[in-house]
């Protein structure tokens, strides 16, 4: 895995053989856990949105204090920078920890299907179809495997994960909720 941040392992000894016995996967998260997250993700993008536009407003007034008016985007231009924040924001949280402000308080996790972090092109990629097509991620509600459309087209899982970041060696898979005692 080349050192991508995962959750902690828990190898359990086998009894006779001396080796690791493989642990299930993480339980995948369901609709409302990840409305929820996504609610908040929601909040923070309009926060920063806002303060982007209070940056702009104080730059221009520096800029020339006498004339200075407050800027009065139109609405498709406040509309395509919410979203464009909202896809830089999603992208760079999942390419770097696998999760965002919103699935952190949730205790989430964006994986790849093979439990690892995703990578940039995939981040991108599901950031765009999460905040393009929202409505994609009501299909976990009626997925008997709780993914998503955008968790099928590309490949990925939200799983649940409460364990603090770690390193974890080549091999070893995450460990599952039920498994930490």
């Amino acid at each position: 895995m080349n050192g991508q941040v995962v959750p902690a392992p828990s190898p359990v000894p086998a009894a006779e053989s001396g080796s690791a016995v493989q642990l299930p996967p993480p339980d995948h998260a369901g609709v409302v856990t990840r409305l929820l997250a996504a609610a908040v993700d929601a909040v923070v993008v309009v926060i920063v949105t806002a303060l982007l536009d209070l940056a702009a407003a104080g730059a221009r007034f520096l800029w020339s204090p006498v004339n200075f008016r407050w800027p009065r985007p139109e609405t498709t231009v406040t509309v395509v920078v919410l979203l464009l924040v909202a896809v830089v924001y999603l992208a760079v949280a999942w390419a770097l920890t696998g999760r965002s402000y919103g699935s952190r308080l949730m205790g989430l996790r964006v994986l790849s299907s093979r439990n690892q972090l995703l990578g940039w092109t995939r981040s991108i990629l599901r950031a765009l179809m999460s905040v393009l097509w929202p409505v994609g991620l009501l299909w976990c509600g009626i997925s008997r495997t709780r993914l998503s459309f955008a968790d099928v087209l590309l490949r990925t899982v939200v799983v649940y994960d409460t364990q603090p970041y770690v390193r974890v060696r080549d091999g070893e898979p995450p460990r599952s909720p039920q498994s930490a005692s």
